[in-house]
């Protein structure tokens, strides 16, 4: 990171720092409801619910992390702007956050991003500067803007405040429901993951946590079983908001100490989760929304008798392209 990055040193956020966030976004971020359906539970033999953050302002949990960086920046940084980069969720939160605080922000996107989320991006009043994912290092393009620039650089997920606000989605979901056994979490570079972990752990001392990553883009899942960052990468997947090639410095040791397991799913079971979702629950739940729940309906952890907590992460989805899924399966 550089001088004017929103991260200056490797602070590993604690459960202290979740409630803090909860204080800053309280009021900004939505309060997304919390959903159960007979029929599923009936299916998988458990009691699941919902957190519904493909309601959350922007259409993602993202909102919460971007929001409580950016509110964080003393006044001189935000004069200066905020950078992201993002395929789309983060890009669409930081860009909101942005507009409602007052400040300028650049978005650093792949050149392939959905354009659903391309256009939320700019809908917000943000700046996009296009980059090729399989060509270019996105940290790259965004330090050097950032030298350019001066602008603080708002991380998707290797950061304090991020983290501490992607985790008040589970500590809200706790407070609602009470105890619960198992939660269960999207994963691509561990925010979500780490955050929840955090609120879990402080708040349901047992429950037991898992994260859920695309099978075609398992670095966290090789990273939690060999006890170190592994790289991989830029896989290809659906899930366009889990293309992440490693875990990040801050999260990683936070999964490691605190989460259960990581499981994968192949992209036919996150369609096969869509279609529930639209069908059965009558919402929008795109790709990596979905990589929770396809694990706990595929059956890959097992949650039998159990009360489980369930995060959909997002809702950002061209209909076209949900269609395109649709027809395929």
């Amino acid at each position: 990171m550089t001088a004017h990055s929103v991260a200056e040193a490797l602070r590993i956020p604690t459960f202290e720092d979740v409630r803090a966030a909860q204080a800053r976004i309280a009021g900004h971020a939505h309060r997304t409801p919390v959903l159960t359906s007979r029929t599923v539970d009936r299916l998988t033999g458990a009691s699941l619910f919902f957190k519904a953050e493909n309601l959350q302002r922007g259409g993602a949990f993202k909102f919460r992390g971007a929001y409580n960086a950016i509110a964080a920046l003393d006044p001189a940084a935000r004069s200066r702007g905020v950078l992201a980069f993002s395929s789309g969720n983060h890009a669409q939160a930081v860009a909101y956050a942005a507009k409602l605080l007052g400040v300028g922000a650049t978005i650093i996107m792949p050149s392939d991003a959905p354009t659903v989320k391309v256009a939320g991006t700019q809908g917000y009043g943000a700046e996009v500067v296009f980059y090729d994912r399989y060509k270019e290092d996105r940290r790259e393009v965004t330090q050097r803007l950032a030298s350019e620039t001066g602008a603080a650089i708002v991380p998707p997920f290797d950061h304090t405040e991020v983290i501490a606000g992607q985790g008040t989605a589970v500590l809200e979901l706790i407070e609602e429901v009470g105890d619960l056994d198992i939660v269960v979490t999207p994963l691509g570079g561990g925010g979500l993951l780490a955050g929840s972990a955090l609120a879990a752990k402080a708040l349901s001392p047992g429950c037991r946590v898992f994260g859920v990553e695309p099978e075609a883009g398992n670095d966290g899942q090789q990273s939690f079983e060999k006890g170190e960052i592994v790289e991989i990468a830029v896989p290809r997947s659906i899930a366009d908001g889990a293309l992440t090639t490693a875990l990040g410095l801050r999260t990683f040791p936070i999964i490691r100490e605190k989460v259960e397991a990581v499981e994968t799913v192949p992209d036919e079971a996150l369609v096969s989760a869509m279609r529930f979702f639209a069908e059965r629950m009558k919402m929008v739940v795109e790709p990596t929304g979905c990589l929770a729940a396809a694990a706990v309906f595929s059956g890959k952890i097992d949650c039998a008798g159990k009360r489980v907590g369930i995060v959909l992460s997002g809702g950002n989805i061209d209909l076209g392209a949900l269609a395109g899924h649709f027809a395929a399966s």
